[in-house]
Protein backbone atom coordinates (compact mmCIF):
# COMPACT_ATOMS: atom_id res chain seq x y z
CA UNK A 1 0.00 0.00 0.00
CA UNK A 2 2.81 2.37 0.52
CA UNK A 3 4.38 2.03 -2.56
CA UNK A 4 0.79 2.32 -4.46
CA UNK A 5 0.44 5.77 -2.00
CA UNK A 6 3.98 7.21 -3.41
CA UNK A 7 3.11 6.02 -7.13
CA UNK A 8 0.27 8.30 -6.79
CA UNK A 9 2.19 10.79 -5.42
CA UNK A 10 4.48 10.76 -7.67
CA UNK A 11 1.94 11.08 -10.50
CA UNK A 12 0.39 13.69 -8.81
CA UNK A 13 3.15 15.96 -8.78
CA UNK A 14 4.72 15.42 -12.35
CA UNK A 15 0.88 16.79 -13.46
CA UNK A 16 1.98 20.09 -11.05
CA UNK A 17 5.09 20.42 -12.49
CA UNK A 18 3.87 20.03 -15.88
CA UNK A 19 1.24 22.40 -15.35
CA UNK A 20 2.73 25.09 -13.07
CA UNK A 21 6.22 25.62 -14.56
CA UNK A 22 5.16 26.78 -18.30
CA UNK A 23 2.59 28.62 -16.26
CA UNK A 24 4.88 30.54 -13.96
CA UNK A 25 3.07 30.90 -11.05
CA UNK A 26 1.67 29.20 -8.50
CA UNK A 27 -1.36 31.09 -8.79
CA UNK A 28 -3.14 28.87 -11.29
CA UNK A 29 -6.50 27.73 -9.83
CA UNK A 30 -7.31 25.82 -12.69
CA UNK A 31 -4.62 23.61 -11.97
CA UNK A 32 -4.50 23.45 -8.90
CA UNK A 33 -8.18 22.21 -8.76
CA UNK A 34 -7.28 19.80 -11.62
CA UNK A 35 -4.59 18.60 -9.10
CA UNK A 36 -7.06 17.97 -6.48
CA UNK A 37 -9.48 16.05 -8.51
CA UNK A 38 -6.59 14.13 -9.78
CA UNK A 39 -5.33 13.25 -6.32
CA UNK A 40 -8.71 12.30 -5.03
CA UNK A 41 -9.93 10.03 -7.68
CA UNK A 42 -6.83 8.73 -7.96
CA UNK A 43 -6.56 7.45 -4.55
CA UNK A 44 -10.03 6.68 -4.30
CA UNK A 45 -10.26 4.37 -8.04
CA UNK A 46 -6.43 3.07 -6.74
CA UNK A 47 -7.61 1.88 -3.39
CA UNK A 48 -10.46 0.40 -4.56
CA UNK A 49 -8.96 -1.62 -7.09
CA UNK A 50 -6.95 -2.57 -4.05
CA UNK A 51 -9.22 -4.13 -2.26
CA UNK A 52 -11.37 -5.20 -4.87
CA UNK A 53 -9.48 -6.22 -7.63
CA UNK A 54 -5.56 -6.49 -6.95
CA UNK A 55 -5.11 -8.38 -10.14
CA UNK A 56 -5.89 -5.46 -12.33
CA UNK A 57 -4.15 -2.72 -10.16
CA UNK A 58 -1.53 -4.64 -11.04
CA UNK A 59 -2.02 -4.51 -14.79
CA UNK A 60 -2.48 -0.47 -14.25
CA UNK A 61 0.21 0.41 -12.57
CA UNK A 62 2.56 -1.94 -14.53
CA UNK A 63 5.04 0.33 -17.51
CA UNK A 64 2.77 1.56 -20.74
CA UNK A 65 5.35 -0.20 -22.68
CA UNK A 66 5.24 -3.74 -22.04
CA UNK A 67 7.21 -7.13 -23.37
CA UNK A 68 3.46 -9.25 -24.63
CA UNK A 69 2.58 -5.76 -26.21
CA UNK A 70 1.18 -5.52 -29.53
CA UNK A 71 4.29 -3.43 -31.15
CA UNK A 72 1.89 -0.83 -32.96
CA UNK A 73 0.58 -0.29 -29.76
CA UNK A 74 4.34 0.46 -28.04
CA UNK A 75 4.47 3.06 -30.76
CA UNK A 76 1.30 4.68 -30.02
CA UNK A 77 1.20 4.89 -26.20
CA UNK A 78 4.43 6.28 -26.29
CA UNK A 79 3.87 9.09 -28.63
CA UNK A 80 0.61 9.66 -26.90
CA UNK A 81 2.04 9.80 -23.66
CA UNK A 82 4.42 12.47 -24.87
CA UNK A 83 1.67 14.57 -26.55
CA UNK A 84 -0.82 14.58 -23.79
CA UNK A 85 2.30 15.89 -21.37
CA UNK A 86 3.15 18.58 -23.99
CA UNK A 87 -0.31 19.52 -24.19
CA UNK A 88 -0.65 19.74 -20.49
CA UNK A 89 2.83 21.94 -20.41
CA UNK A 90 1.22 24.21 -23.27
CA UNK A 91 -1.78 24.65 -21.82
CA UNK A 92 -0.50 26.07 -18.63
CA UNK A 93 1.52 28.44 -20.65
CA UNK A 94 -1.46 29.35 -23.17
CA UNK A 95 -3.65 30.37 -20.07
CA UNK A 96 -1.22 32.26 -18.27
CA UNK A 97 -1.37 34.44 -21.61
CA UNK A 98 -4.58 35.42 -20.41
CA UNK A 99 -4.10 35.65 -16.37
CA UNK A 100 -6.24 32.39 -16.20
CA UNK A 101 -9.67 34.02 -17.23
CA UNK A 102 -10.12 32.87 -20.58
CA UNK A 103 -12.45 30.48 -19.79
CA UNK A 104 -15.25 31.57 -17.85
CA UNK A 105 -15.76 30.16 -14.28
CA UNK A 106 -18.89 28.44 -14.97
CA UNK A 107 -17.36 26.87 -18.34
CA UNK A 108 -14.61 26.08 -15.89
CA UNK A 109 -17.04 24.26 -13.30
CA UNK A 110 -18.15 21.92 -16.45
CA UNK A 111 -15.24 21.38 -17.40
CA UNK A 112 -14.06 19.95 -13.63
CA UNK A 113 -17.57 18.10 -13.90
CA UNK A 114 -16.21 16.51 -17.32
CA UNK A 115 -13.19 15.24 -15.74
CA UNK A 116 -14.66 13.56 -13.00
CA UNK A 117 -17.22 12.25 -15.11
CA UNK A 118 -14.01 10.51 -17.29
CA UNK A 119 -12.41 9.11 -13.72
CA UNK A 120 -15.99 7.84 -12.91
CA UNK A 121 -15.80 6.12 -16.41
CA UNK A 122 -12.78 4.04 -16.03
CA UNK A 123 -14.08 2.97 -12.33
CA UNK A 124 -17.21 1.79 -14.14
CA UNK A 125 -14.70 0.06 -16.69
CA UNK A 126 -12.67 -1.24 -13.94
CA UNK A 127 -15.83 -2.48 -11.99
CA UNK A 128 -16.60 -4.57 -14.50
CA UNK A 129 -14.10 -5.71 -16.46
CA UNK A 130 -11.06 -7.42 -15.07
CA UNK A 131 -8.77 -7.58 -18.38
CA UNK A 132 -8.72 -3.57 -18.82
CA UNK A 133 -5.05 -3.39 -18.95
CA UNK A 134 -3.49 0.07 -20.31
CA UNK A 135 -2.20 -2.06 -23.09
CA UNK A 136 -3.39 -3.60 -26.12
CA UNK A 137 -2.83 -7.83 -25.46
CA UNK A 138 -4.30 -10.81 -24.38
CA UNK A 139 -4.46 -12.04 -21.37
CA UNK A 140 -4.66 -15.33 -19.96
CA UNK A 141 -8.71 -16.32 -19.11
CA UNK A 142 -9.54 -13.04 -20.97
CA UNK A 143 -13.18 -13.05 -22.58
CA UNK A 144 -15.45 -10.01 -24.12
CA UNK A 145 -17.36 -8.69 -21.45
CA UNK A 146 -20.87 -7.96 -22.04
CA UNK A 147 -22.17 -6.68 -18.28
CA UNK A 148 -22.86 -3.04 -16.61
CA UNK A 149 -21.48 -0.25 -19.32
CA UNK A 150 -20.19 -3.31 -21.75
CA UNK A 151 -23.76 -3.96 -22.44
CA UNK A 152 -24.09 -0.41 -24.10
CA UNK A 153 -21.05 0.46 -25.57
CA UNK A 154 -17.37 -1.80 -26.62
CA UNK A 155 -15.10 0.48 -25.09
CA UNK A 156 -16.61 2.73 -22.21
CA UNK A 157 -13.13 3.50 -20.95
CA UNK A 158 -12.04 5.54 -23.95
CA UNK A 159 -15.45 7.29 -24.15
CA UNK A 160 -15.08 8.67 -20.66
CA UNK A 161 -11.61 9.57 -21.95
CA UNK A 162 -12.95 11.75 -24.15
CA UNK A 163 -15.05 13.67 -21.93
CA UNK A 164 -12.06 13.68 -19.61
CA UNK A 165 -10.12 15.40 -22.66
CA UNK A 166 -13.20 17.96 -23.28
CA UNK A 167 -13.25 18.86 -19.86
CA UNK A 168 -9.53 19.13 -19.13
CA UNK A 169 -8.69 22.57 -21.24
CA UNK A 170 -11.85 24.45 -20.04
CA UNK A 171 -11.04 23.40 -16.46
CA UNK A 172 -7.36 24.72 -17.21
CA UNK A 173 -8.85 27.68 -19.35
CA UNK A 174 -7.18 26.91 -22.30
CA UNK A 175 -9.37 27.61 -25.58
CA UNK A 176 -6.15 26.52 -27.41
CA UNK A 177 -5.59 23.27 -25.78
CA UNK A 178 -9.23 22.85 -26.77
CA UNK A 179 -8.77 23.15 -30.18
CA UNK A 180 -6.02 20.26 -29.80
CA UNK A 181 -8.51 17.89 -28.47
CA UNK A 182 -10.04 16.47 -31.02
CA UNK A 183 -6.35 15.12 -32.77
CA UNK A 184 -6.01 13.52 -29.14
CA UNK A 185 -9.37 11.95 -29.78
CA UNK A 186 -8.41 11.12 -33.56
CA UNK A 187 -5.48 9.20 -31.79
CA UNK A 188 -7.84 7.22 -29.55
CA UNK A 189 -10.29 6.47 -32.14
CA UNK A 190 -6.97 5.39 -34.17
CA UNK A 191 -6.53 3.10 -31.42
CA UNK A 192 -9.87 1.48 -31.15
CA UNK A 193 -9.95 0.37 -34.14
CA UNK A 194 -6.05 -1.37 -34.38
CA UNK A 195 -7.51 -2.72 -30.56
CA UNK A 196 -10.71 -4.23 -32.35
CA UNK A 197 -9.19 -6.23 -34.93
CA UNK A 198 -6.60 -7.75 -32.14
CA UNK A 199 -9.62 -8.56 -30.40
CA UNK A 200 -11.31 -9.88 -33.07
CA UNK A 201 -8.49 -11.81 -34.23
CA UNK A 202 -7.41 -13.06 -31.20
CA UNK A 203 -10.36 -13.07 -27.91
CA UNK A 204 -12.76 -16.18 -28.64
CA UNK A 205 -16.39 -14.43 -29.04
CA UNK A 206 -15.47 -11.13 -29.58
CA UNK A 207 -17.31 -11.24 -32.39
CA UNK A 208 -20.49 -12.43 -31.28
CA UNK A 209 -20.39 -10.01 -28.52
CA UNK A 210 -19.85 -6.89 -30.99
CA UNK A 211 -22.89 -7.97 -33.04
CA UNK A 212 -25.04 -7.79 -29.86
CA UNK A 213 -23.33 -4.04 -28.93
CA UNK A 214 -23.30 -2.33 -32.29
CA UNK A 215 -21.49 0.92 -30.96
CA UNK A 216 -17.52 1.71 -29.75
CA UNK A 217 -18.31 4.77 -28.00
CA UNK A 218 -21.52 6.26 -28.89
CA UNK A 219 -24.65 4.54 -28.92
CA UNK A 220 -26.58 5.82 -32.03
CA UNK A 221 -23.64 6.98 -33.65
CA UNK A 222 -20.42 5.09 -33.64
Amino acid sequence: MLILTLQILVWTAVMAVVLLWPAGTLAYPGAWAFIVLFLIFGFAISFWLYWHNPRLLRERMAAPIQRDQKPWDRLFLSTFIVGFFVWMAFMGRDASRTNFTAVPVWLQAIGGIAVCIGFLGGWLTFRENTFAAPVVKIQEGQKPIDTGVYGIIRHPMYAGAIVYLVGMPLLLSSWRGLAVTPILILGIAWRIVHEEQTLRAELPGYDEYASRVRYRLIPGVW
